[in-house]
């Protein structure tokens, strides 16, 4: 395995400022945004395509600093209910994936989406319990009129241009856990896996290493992110948490810098079950951390996971 970043962290820097400070820390992969939530701050996917000598540059970039790109990601929300906002993200997923198969990537990073509870919707309903009845109702038409025909053509795209779309399960997409994601994949197929980012499990109450076990190669990219979890706070309102993210006094949970949520045991573990699962790409540091600045979190997360993931290969021996 690889430790990476996602360089949105650094996009106020120059990109190869920020690609000298990402080698020089230790990381050997990077993982790109394109558009969508993410931006194009490095990388705008239809500017790239446009133009062979400056996605040339953009790869020799990269390569000439032993960096490699784990995936491109264009996070956005191709369902959303407002038909000009569907048409953008939509268009963003598009030309990464056609961008992704000019430079030779793998692996696309996007949401599922969410659309309206209706044809006259103007925002996303993400539908979270089924009574009263009419929500059961609109969750079916939303998976049945939207879901299902948009990602069965969407899937079909990033096949034809021989590239593989990892979901990011987050809360307020359609697919948000393990079976949710799973209805995902009966639609599209192996073309579609996860982006597993163990930080949106743990504070719906799921065990990634539960998890691990039960996606095991539909996964196609991993996120390094941890939450910590108030427990008084829990305790007084659950996890349903609508405060804003600088709230940490007061909220159930805030994200955090892997290790400041969870213990070395852990993410040793979560290592250990990725590999099993036979998952050897990169680890990809994603940095959401309002009680760090962005390089105290970086740096902090970078020696974390240096001395939790086990350089030798599965398998290796020391008497070998």
């Amino acid at each position: 395995m690889k430790i990476g970043v996602f360089t949105v962290l650094f996009a106020q820097r120059p990109f190869e400022e920020a690609l000298d400070y990402i080698k020089a820390t230790g990381c050997e992969a990077v993982e790109i945004g394109t558009g969508g939530f993410p931006g194009t701050a490095h990388a705008d996917a239809a500017v790239l395509l446009d133009d062979a000598s400056a996605r040339d540059k953009f790869k020799a970039a990269i390569a000439s600093r032993g960096l490699e790109i784990s995936a491109l990601s264009c996070h956005g929300n191709p369902l959303h209910p407002d038909p000009e906002r569907a048409k953008t993200d939509d268009a963003s997923y598009r030309n990464t994936v056609k961008l992704a198969r000019a430079l030779g990537v793998e692996t696309v990073i996007t949401f599922s989406g969410c659309p309206g509870d209706s044809e006259h919707s103007l925002r996303p309903n993400w539908v979270t319990c089924p009574w009263p009845p009419d929500y059961l109702e609109t969750l079916e038409w939303q998976w049945t009129e939207k879901v299902t025909p948009y990602w069965t053509d969407a899937a079909a795209f990033a096949k034809d241009n021989g590239v593989r779309v990892a979901i990011e399960l987050h809360p307020g997409f359609v697919a948000y856990h393990t079976e949710s994601f799973l209805r995902l994949r009966e639609i599209g197929g192996e073309t579609i896996g996860v982006n597993f980012d163990p930080s949106h499990l743990f504070w719906q109450g799921m065990d990634p290493l539960v998890c691990v076990r039960e996606l095991g190669v539909s996964i196609f990219h991993v996120h390094a992110k941890d939450t910590w979890l108030d427990q008084p706070n829990i305790r007084r309102n659950g996890v349903l948490d609508t405060k804003q993210y600088t709230d940490e006094q007061h909220r159930s949970w805030i994200f955090r810098t892997v290790g400041y949520g969870h213990d070395q045991e852990f993410w040793r573990a979560l290592i250990s079950e990725l590999r099993l699962a036979g998952y050897d790409g990169a680890i990809s540091i994603e940095h959401e951390d309002s009680l760090m600045s962005v390089n105290e979190g970086f740096t902090k997360a970078v020696q974390f996971l240096q001395e939790a993931i086990i350089r030798e290969q599965p398998g290796e021996t020391w008497w070998a």
